[in-house]
């Protein structure tokens, strides 16, 4: 192809269209500039030390749901997992010294048990929903969204619908502190975020997985025509990803230093959102890792800064919900520019 045909095929850039499909972003970083300014304390070491504890259990949550997304699917499940997870966490490290401990035979268990323990559980509700996919090709949607109250009535149970807490002090340790650099103090959480999110860089990019995972979502009959196992892909996207949830989980629990029934609640949107606001694609096929931790930390400063000025808890869940909402219509506005 010669230049002079590839300037006619190339479409020119438009500063309006760029506007309208990046609109969630930028109205965010206008907002976090006004929040800095009008808010003293919004830029304190404490403060930004909080966005990123909660920005690093959130991005785990969101790569998770990112595959699913990108081969076409979805994971309402993700938040209920991350809720089990965390219960289980706490129960296997309550103190066995502790009074009024929920399950004795387990309690004073080592962390490094209760970790394994609750990533065998997230990879057991992963495989599950893959298999339902996969094998009886119940749409995503209701597959996962079956899981999600299935598993909300197990954890009621399991939980006994009562906060557990009195866990290993380490552990909570681990969880509220950090690696200090002068007055900056960076969380734990965050390097274990970061080194999961290098492997998923990895597995994405440089992988078979990946390869196929992409396939998939762009176009799942001539992935399968190119000899894609599509059924086994599927089953080993939705297992990594309950995994993924259930030791964000784990890190919530340290993060909190206990858990309720209600861990989780409502997690699986905001990943959703964040995702998509990141370049994850709704209609498949697109979306990377470096995109969708700027799409957390994105919307993580818009719930702060909506904190920061006075915005109500019940303002604030309408704000996130309309964001939700515009963040899915703009990725479909871009899909279809591109047709």
């Amino acid at each position: 192809m010669t230049e002079e045909n590839k300037n006619i095929t190339k479409k020119p850039f438009k500063l309006k269209d760029w506007m309208i499909e990046n609109a969630l972003v930028v109205v965010i970083i206008l907002m976090v500039i006004y929040t800095a300014f009008s808010a003293g304390n919004f830029l304190s070491f404490n403060n930004l030390k909080n966005i990123l504890s909660n920005v690093s259990v959130r991005f785990i949550i969101a790569l998770g749901i990112s595959g699913p997304l990108i081969i076409r699917g979805t994971d309402l499940s993700a938040g209920r997992i991350v809720g089990i997870s965390s219960v289980v966490a706490a129960i296997f490290l309550q103190r066995a010294e502790a009074p009024g401990v929920m399950y004795p035979n387990v309690a004073g268990s080592p962390i490094i048990v209760a970790l394994g323990v609750v990533l065998l559980v997230g990879l057991f509700f992963g495989l599950i929903n893959g298999i339902i996919i996969s094998k009886f090709n119940v749409p995503p949607f209701i597959a996962t969204l079956g899981m999600q109250i299935a598993i909300y009535g197990l954890n009621m149970m399991l939980s006994q619908n009562a906060p557990i807490g009195s866990l290993n002090t380490d552990f909570t340790k681990f969880g509220a502190l950090g690696l200090r650099m002068g007055d900056i103090q960076i969380p734990y959480l965050a390097f274990i975020a970061l080194a999961i999110g290098v492997i998923m860089f990895i597995l994405y990019r440089r992988t078979v997985y990946g390869k196929e995972m992409y396939a998939i979502g762009g176009n799942e009959i001539a992935a399968e025509v190119s000899g894609v196992n599509t059924s086994k892909s599927k089953i080993l996207i939705y297992s990594l990803a309950g995994i993924l949830y259930a030791l964000a989980g784990f890190l919530l629990t340290a993060k909190t230093g206990s858990a309720a029934v209600t861990a989780g609640t409502g997690y699986e949107l905001e990943a959703i959102a964040a995702a998509t606001i990141g370049g994850v694609s709704t209609s498949g096929g697109v979306g990377t890792v470096p995109g969708i931790l700027i799409g957390v930390l994105v919307f993580e400063l818009l719930k702060t800064c909506l904190q920061f000025l006075g915005i109500t808890p019940e303002m604030t869940n309408v704000v996130q919900g309309i964001v939700i909402v515009v963040a899915v219509a703009l990725d479909i506005r871009k899909t279809m520019r591109k047709k």
